[in-house]
């Protein structure tokens, strides 16, 4: 027999399917109508900051199995893959290794491609692009017009964290301690003006799911990052200050509770709180130093810190002044950045009041019950009262929240309200690589766009892309420099470039249609290819990623550039693969990198093995004993299909095995079709084929074969295709997914007669693959038989095969 060699065969069909451009799937023509019968498969496009990670092993095969299985079930498959090139992470690959970013980007995209296609995964290469290339990015900057044309980009002021030291805007990340990871240096806020997509038009509508097929945790983590709060917006008054500061409540029925008055360390009112101290200094040193902290590290301190800004805050329902504080527990990201603090039912307040000997008051008890003591009451059943709260008192709490909003708004001191977690996306960066914004800023006009005629405003190749306190291409004073096209005087271009998920927002829509010179797609091309049916990545994108993108998916749904106001019908997140336990992460020195993996292993069981380990959503262990099993499996079958083919049996499609074959195409089928259950594919077809390697001799050991060796073609396309073309036929990856046969599927069943001491005590429809034990079982649970053992003790069980049991009692 032939000896299996994966290098061999794997190479071999990868020419073939290339050859052959085997996953090439046409557009139709402009105008066709949407196709019921389509299939758009894909996965979120990989970083070309590095090399591939064991976690894109696993995305990607899961998304070349959905292509395989629906492409030979009968419908239109597009799989189409491209590189996410601008960003960060390219960038900071860039500076950690030397050189410049595009040359580093093409190398890695080349390497990535030449192992993508070594594994042999299904792709329609003819749709590739790369974001950083100008065909791509210039319908970005179009885009970005269009959307700034409909009011939902714009440009604003808004706070940063700022390196004094370095001289450059630093991400939250980048901040430990309040200090510069980098450098050292402590952080500052500043107000810089950045641009912004208004992604919270689209909050409410975001909150839909209605349609979408979604695991429920991924929904929880979009409504989480959304953030829906149904409340009041409260004025409370400053009169040292001569304003009213908005406050926005999810309980109105606890106003009579304040006792206090908080603003975050950014609120735009502490500088000028600060400048009317005498304690002035305290508060903007404080004001520094909390602002500088990661959101994450403000809520979950134990220690409560705050100043007391020395001024009043006036609360409408009573009048009673309340002390205003400064303090990081207040987050201006939520809200309006200042709180009512209520200490008697909420527990930050209840922490903050104790730190700093501040008056708790109970004003919202249990209906007839006790008020609490020691502790915030924070609950928010049916079932609670007003108490000390003027006129409201005695009324029930959610009675009370709409009498005391209706009265606010009588009064002109509130409104009922609903408010959002989520905010405007802010996508400028004071980076070198990322798509040029399109705007040009004229002393006489202002802000002006780019003419579409002008694009793409292309991104200008230079030696020195290191921060310095201003963008990158700020220094290129020949780039920078250009005419006004309103007046024709002297304009400055935009030197901050886009955030690199601007470019990963509507990728999915330039794959329907990617050599459109004239157009970012043809309306009708991407109507017929979009939604995605299959969207397949990381959890950790399901929010930003996923928000972006189904905001921009709306915005041109709105300005009337694509029909679906959803981007993805299914979307399908996978979990970590973990090597002694632990995420896989070069600072835990335990990567294990897929191209050495295969070399060692092959395509084929490394695929398997991938999908094998666990269900796909979950976290996996990988071990060198599961991929050397796999290994194994895949020898095994390799020995037993050549046994088949050596017999010469091509007789029977009717038997045992052909038996256990349809349930093994109606248990996979199912398990890819529906449950997306891929491990438990893999395992059905280990069972088929240790099953025919007992008699690679029957009459129905070839049907068997066939069947072994095309349901698990979707995990190990190279050698199902060399096993089907050594079993007589040609281009398994063209080939109709095999059919069960319903009659097949019927289990044979037969008449057990069942005894008691000899005599006939029942008769049983059983079926005949059950073993004697089961039997045995089976006759004990009859209830007739039951009747007549009336509490005696079975010593003795005897089976006649197929024919009867009896019990000796």
């Amino acid at each position: 027999m032939e000896r299996y060699e994966p290098a061999k065969i794997e190479a071999k069909w990868q020419r073939v399917w290339e050859d052959r451009q085997a996953f090439v799937v046409p557009n139709p023509e402009p105008g066709t109508p949407p196709n019921p019968s389509k299939r758009y498969v894909l996965e979120q496009l990989p970083y070309p900051s590095g090399s591939l990670h064991m976690g894109h092993m696993l995305v990607y095969t899961l998304g070349c199995v959905r292509a395989h299985f629906y492409r030979r079930s009968g419908y239109e498959v597009m799989r189409p893959m491209g590189f996410d090139a601008f960003g960060l992470p390219a960038e900071n690959a860039a500076i950690r290794d030397g050189g410049h970013p595009r040359e580093m980007t093409e190398r890695n995209i080349e390497g990535i491609r030449e192992f993508m296609k070594r594994v042999g995964w299904s792709i329609d290469w003819s749709r590739e692009f790369s974001t950083h290339t100008p065909d791509y990015y210039r319908w970005t900057q179009w885009l970005f017009l269009k959307l700034y044309e409909a009011g939902l980009a714009y440009r604003k002021a808004a706070p940063v964290k700022w390196c004094p030291n370095d001289e450059t805007v630093i991400a939250n990340e980048q901040v430990k301690d309040g200090r510069c990871e980098r450098c050292g240096a402590l952080v500052e806020t500043r107000n810089v003006e950045q641009w912004f997509f208004r992604t919270t038009k689209y909050a409410e509508e975001m909150l839909d799911f209605e349609g979408l097929d979604w695991p429920e945790r991924i929904v929880a983590m979009q409504e989480h990052w959304i953030g829906r709060s149904q409340g009041a917006e409260v004025q409370f008054r400053i009169e040292e200050l001569g304003v009213d500061v908005p406050v926005f409540t999810t309980r109105p029925d606890t106003l009579f509770g304040a006792t206090f008055f908080v603003l975050a360390p950014e609120h735009p009112l502490v500088d000028e709180l600060a400048a009317r101290s005498p304690r002035g200094d305290e508060i903007r040193e404080y004001a520094r130093r909390a602002s500088v902290k990661r959101a994450e590290d403000r809520a979950a301190a134990e220690e409560k810190t705050g100043v007391f800004a020395g001024v009043q805050a006036t609360n409408p329902v009573n009048g009673e002044e309340l002390p205003v504080w400064v303090a990081d527990y207040v987050l201006m990201d939520y809200g309006t950045g200042a709180i009512m603090a209520v200490p008697a039912h909420d527990e930050r307040d209840f922490e903050f009041a104790r730190a700093f000997d501040l008056p708790v008051r109970t004003v919202v008890v249990p209906a007839g019950g006790e008020r609490p003591e020691g502790e915030a009451f924070v609950g928010h059943s049916e079932n609670e009262e007003l108490v000390d709260s003027g006129q409201f008192s005695g009324l029930p709490s959610p009675e009370a929240k709409r009498a005391i909003t209706e009265w606010l708004e009588q009064q002109g001191r509130g409104r009922a309200a609903v408010n959002y977690r989520l905010r405007d996306w802010g996508f400028s960066r004071q980076r070198y690589w990322g798509c040029p914004i399109p705007i040009v800023y004229c002393d006489e006009c202002g802000v002006v766009p780019v003419p579409e005629d002008e694009l793409p405003v292309v991104l200008p190749d230079i030696d020195d892309y290191l921060p310095k306190g201003k963008p990158p291409l700020a220094s290129n004073e020949e780039w920078m420099r250009v005419p006004c096209p309103r007046c024709g005087g002297e304009g400055r271009r935009e030197a901050e470039t886009m955030d690199t998920f601007v470019d990963s927002s509507w990728y999915f829509l330039r794959y329907c249609d990617p050599k459109n010179g004239g157009a970012p797609f043809e309306r009708s091309i991407v109507d017929y290819w979009m939604p995605v049916d299959f969207y397949q990545g990381g959890v950790d994108h399901a929010t930003m990623h996923m928000i972006y993108a189904r905001f921009f998916q709306k915005g041109l749904a709105d300005l009337g550039l694509v029909r679906d106001r959803e981007p993805f019908a299914r979307f399908h997140g996978n979990g970590w693969v973990q090597l002694g336990g632990a995420k896989m992460s070069k600072s835990r020195g335990n990567v294990l990198g897929p191209d050495a993996i295969v070399e060692r292993y092959g395509a084929d069981p490394t695929r398997l093995y991938m999908l094998f380990i666990g269900p796909a959503d979950q976290d996996m262990e990988w071990t060198e004993e599961g991929i050397e099993g796999m290994v194994r499996f895949v020898r095994r079958l390799w020995r037993i299909v050549h046994e088949v083919i050596e017999a010469e049996q091509r007789t029977g499609e009717s038997g045992p095995l052909a038996r256990k074959a349809h349930a093994t195409i109606a248990k996979v089928t199912d398990d890819i079709g529906r449950r997306e259950s891929f491990n438990t594919a893999i395992a059905a077809v280990m069972e088929l084929v240790n099953e025919l390697g007992r008699d690679t001799a029957a009459p129905d050991a070839d049907f068997a074969a066939e069947t072994a060796v095309s349901l698990i073609q979707p995990y190990a396309p190279h050698i199902a295709e060399e096993l089907w073309q050594r079993l007589g036929r040609e281009r398994l990856w063209e080939t109709p997914w095999p059919q069960a046969d319903p009659a097949m599927l019927e289990r044979e069943t037969f008449e057990l007669v069942v005894q008691v001491n000899g005599k006939v005590r029942d008769r049983l429809q059983v079926s005949a693959e059950l073993s004697e034990d089961e039997l045995i079982e089976r006759a004990k649970a009859s209830p007739k038989v039951q009747a007549h053992l009336d509490g005696q003790e079975i010593r003795q069980a005897f089976v006649v095969p197929r024919k009867l049991v009896n019990l000796v009692v």
